[in-house]
């Protein structure tokens, strides 16, 4: 016999079912006791056979409801799996992907490449660039107010992230025009150790360490000069002559306005820029921008060969 019953008389089912109390299943179920009993009265009529055995002291499940139960949670497990699975596409399909940055992309142009090749891809999708402070060093990965992020490596917590690197660039060091190193063309790494350094925040951890080198320094602990968390307080502090400062070669034009000059250093590694995600973040809209940017990243790399 064909049965046309509805999810909510089979909700209304395995709540009695698993609280053997009406009382208790309609508070639960947010319905009165009366409306609930004649929906279970009318589902025991699709079915033509009693799910529960009722007195007055207790409610039991009839031997025909306990062999509909198990198939009642597998079809409202999977009911509920479908609804999430329609809800992340809708979600997806109208949802802003924020992407985070403490430093601007620019890099010849990469980041309107990326873009360009991410609306292609999505035109449904928006796409809102997310300013982040340097003491933060996940630029809003971490506490997930950011989908994806421009960062520099190394990251903290390195497994919570995947990534894709944007641009490698050698690090140069950056000083006051009046500093007694700024007459070289080059600067030897040895040479900074017991220079006084601008610093990142505490809380920016290992890529505090990554920019004042302390893998090359041979155990010497970095003298501090000053902590600065933005491009305008780093200016100011090397302007007044407050330390020096590791930045990547793509990002000189940000220091260099007047008084302020650079010079590339040996004996230290490039520094790395990248695309990063969280590991467990799967949404399609994530990992088509991430796919944007890996195609953008190997076209410019065919287009320097």
């Amino acid at each position: 016999m064909a049965m046309d019953v509805h999810g909510r008389d089979l909700r209304y089912f395995a709540a009695v079912a698993e609280e053997l109390h009406f009382t208790r299943a309609a508070e639960r179920l947010y319905v009165s006791q009366p409306a609930l009993s004649k929906q279970i009265r009318m589902l025991e009529k699709q079915v033509g056979v009693a799910l529960f055995e009722r007195d007055r002291r207790e409610v039991r499940l009839s031997e025909a409801g306990a062999a509909l139960l198990p198939h009642v949670h597998r079809l409202l497990a999977e009911w509920d799996a479908a609804q999430e699975a329609v809800a992340r596409v809708v979600a997806d399909s109208s949802a802003v992907l924020v992407v985070g940055m403490s430093t601007s992309p620019g890099r010849g142009g990469v980041l309107p490449a990326i873009r360009s090749r991410f609306t292609a891809a999505r035109p449904d999708a928006r796409l809102r660039l997310r300013q982040v402070a340097w003491d933060d060093p996940t630029a809003g990965l971490a506490d997930g107010t950011c989908d994806a992020a421009f960062v520099w490596l190394p990251l903290p917590d390195p497994d919570r992230y995947r990534w894709t690197v944007v641009a490698e660039e050698p690090r140069l060091v950056a000083m006051a025009r009046t500093h007694p190193l700024a007459d070289r063309d080059t600067v030897d790494f040895a040479d900074l150790l017991e220079e006084p350094f601008l610093a990142l925040p505490d809380s920016a951890g290992p890529l505090r360490d990554y920019w004042l080198a302390t893998d090359a320094r041979g155990g010497r602990p970095a003298r501090i000069g000053a902590e600065v968390a933005s491009t305008e307080e780093t200016y100011e502090a090397l302007a007044a002559g407050l330390g020096v400062v590791l930045l990547a070669a793509g990002n000189a034009p940000l220091i260099t306005l007047g008084g302020v000059v650079t010079r590339p250093v040996t004996g230290i590694s490039p520094s790395r820029f990248a695309l990063a995600w969280r590991t467990d973040d799967h949404r399609a809209l994530v990992h088509a921008y991430a796919h944007a940017c890996e195609q953008t990243i190997r076209a410019t790399d065919r287009a320097g060969t």
